[in-house]
């Protein structure tokens, strides 16, 4: 089986600037190039998995957002990461417009879109990493049966809600990366 390092997009690995989908306004985190090349020599193959609410609130569309995703793959195989599959969520329950307005298990705090990637590349949840920067996406990799959560703080902790190892910065997490 493999071994993932699971990573949020918005806040780990661009800086959460609010409904990311140009170019223009995609600011790799510093240190995201360097923690991924560790992980990747370790085996771990790289997922993103994100919540993109912006396509269910008409901010931008699903092709905007493959689109940048695409650009994103490509600047992390220039630093010698290979992004193995990106998940994403276009759906919100309540702010979602036509299509989009749905609950669903893909959306964090539930765990589908991680399921998901399991399945597809045959991954040991329990030998893998989830990386991000809100309460959901601890709930949902501790749901999928990842133990080694690691929580970047940000403008949306709530340490009271998670159990997870807290650091402040992404070059904090290699230590955890084993």
């Amino acid at each position: 089986m493999n071994k993932a390092l699971f990573l949020d997009r918005d806040g780990i690995i661009n800086v959460d600037h609010g409904y990311v989908y140009q170019q223009q306004d995609f600011e790799f985190t510093e240190g995201i190039f360097e923690l991924c090349q560790h992980a990747t020599k370790l085996g771990y193959l790289l997922i993103v998995i994100t919540n993109q609410s912006g396509i269910a609130r008409g901010k931008y569309t699903e092709a905007d957002f493959l689109t940048l995703t695409e650009w994103m793959k490509t600047t992390f195989n220039q630093h010698n990461c290979l992004i193995t599959d990106v998940f994403f969520c276009p759906h919100h329950p309540t702010k979602g417009k036509g299509e989009y307005l749905k609950t669903c298990q893909c959306r964090k705090p539930e765990p589908g879109l991680i399921l998901q990637a399991a399945t597809k590349y045959n991954i040991d949840l329990s030998q893998s990493v989830f990386i991000g920067d809100k309460v959901s996406d601890m709930q949902a990799a501790e749901s999928a049966g990842i133990n080694n959560r690691i929580l970047v703080a940000s403008q949306y902790n709530d340490s009271s809600l998670e159990t997870a190892r807290s650091i402040t910065e992404i070059a904090d997490a290699r230590a955890f990366i084993v």
